[in-house]
């Protein structure tokens, strides 16, 4: 199946999906979980449609231009004056619960891969730190849920990759320079670090907030036409992705620092991203479920064992479970304690999905030819592949059990 065929498919997908969606939804099938099941009946694994290599150039850009994206709206949507009105439930799961995540993560990986390199094992529990919302949409689009509870897993979901990815590349850094035994490398891997953050950030935020100026300025003398309000921030992340990559920073924290800039200048912006992410972001990141269904999955299956499987299903559960609960304990919501309902809906809905996929992608290509990254990619495509299914199924169903008792006020 060549690049042609896989845009038709992608087309006729779509098209179907599209027709039948809210029929799907109805009965627990979420968009993830069809595009990703798709894939994976065209794949070797299914009918052999198509044997794509996950190297394949077209799947390298269309995952960076959807992690691009998936960061700037994140990030964008995150309105920090609000923030800083219910700022108590997010701050617990960012700063507690986060590191707590990857400290069990990293702890448990080590106990059941100990033929492993400790930092191997931490660079996996980072993969599957960030969080999904959009894996199980009906718990922040359902009005019957709190607002509150809504915003907080949404905050998360919106802050987590952007705070994980630095540590990604940290890590990154420090195993291609261990692999590679030179004492430049081993010298300046901090330096190198320091510098795809801080240029990465400078940059992104620049663009952001010049950018967002430029579009306030431009509305208000009237210049722009209303049909390309929503293509400026597309521009932006873009434009900040590939200027700070020229500057050596790291495109990926200037598409997240621009988004937070564009987002918190221009309200008019943040509104219009909004609606992009509900649609062209969306089927780029439908797009990216396509793909891992007909290439990842594939490429992994021959290193997925009871041990993988085993982590995988920790993962969901009690590593991500236990330290947002822990994280949580005595928090409050509207003035009320959370009780242990409100904890466990919480902890359960922290899907692993696009930014676990899209970060394997970015190990692949840092790491390259260092071998002994199997154990890592298969756990993270299965914990993923799990995610899909279990929280796509459980979205509706746990939100009416938890709204019968948590009405928004």
């Amino acid at each position: 199946m060549n690049e042609h065929i896989i845009i038709l498919t992608v087309a006729l997908l779509v098209l179907f999906y599209g027709y039948i969606s809210k029929a799907l939804t109805s009965i627990n099938v979420s968009g993830p979980m069809l595009f990703a099941g798709v894939g994976l009946l065209l794949s070797p694994l299914g009918l052999n449609f198509s044997d794509v290599d996950i190297d394949a150039e077209f799947i390298t850009v269309v995952v960076e231009i959807a992690l691009v994206l998936v960061l700037f709206s994140d990030a964008a949507l995150l309105d920090l004056k609000l923030l800083r009105q219910s700022w108590q439930v997010p701050t617990r799961l960012l700063l507690v619960g986060l590191p707590l995540t990857i400290i069990f993560g990293t702890v448990t990986a080590q106990f059941i891969f100990p033929e492993e390199p400790a930092i191997y094992m931490l660079l996996l529990a980072l993969l599957l730190t960030p969080t999904d919302a959009a894996l199980g949409k009906a718990v922040v689009t359902d009005p019957k849920v709190p607002k509150d509870v809504r915003a907080s897993i949404n905050v998360e979901s919106g802050l987590n990759d952007g705070i994980i990815f630095p540590l990604v590349i940290t890590v990154l850094v420090l195993i291609v320079s261990d692999f590679n035994h030179t004492e430049a490398e081993n010298s300046y891997w901090l330096g190198y670090v320091l510098k795809q953050v801080g240029f990465g950030a400078l940059v992104g935020a620049g663009v952001g907030y010049i950018g967002a100026k430029i579009s306030i300025a431009s509305l208000n003398k009237n210049w722009m036409v209303d049909s390309y309000q929503n293509l400026i921030p597309i521009a932006l992340a873009i434009l900040a992705f590939y200027l700070a990559e020229n500057f050596h920073g790291n495109g990926f924290i200037a598409a997240f620092f621009a988004g937070l800039l564009v987002g918190n200048t221009s309200s008019h912006a943040r509104d219009h991203i909004e609606d992009f992410a509900e649609s062209e972001g969306e089927l780029l990141i439908l797009i990216s479920f396509f793909l891992f269904g007909l290439a990842f999955v594939p490429q992994v299956i021959d290193y997925v064992t009871i041990k993988v499987v085993v982590y995988a299903l920790l993962s969901l559960t009690v590593l991500r479970m236990l330290p947002v609960m822990i994280s949580l304990i005595g928090a409050k919501l509207e003035g009320e304690k959370l009780d242990l309902s409100s904890l466990a809906f919480i902890a359960w809905f922290g899907p692993r999905g696009i930014a676990s996929i899209l970060y394997v992608l970015v190990v692949l290509h840092e790491v390259g030819e260092i071998p002994g990254f199997e154990t890592i990619y298969a756990t993270v495509m299965v914990t993923v592949f799990i995610s899909i299914i279990a929280h796509g199924v459980t979205a509706q169903p746990f939100v009416n059990w938890y709204t019968k008792n948590h009405k928004d006020s």
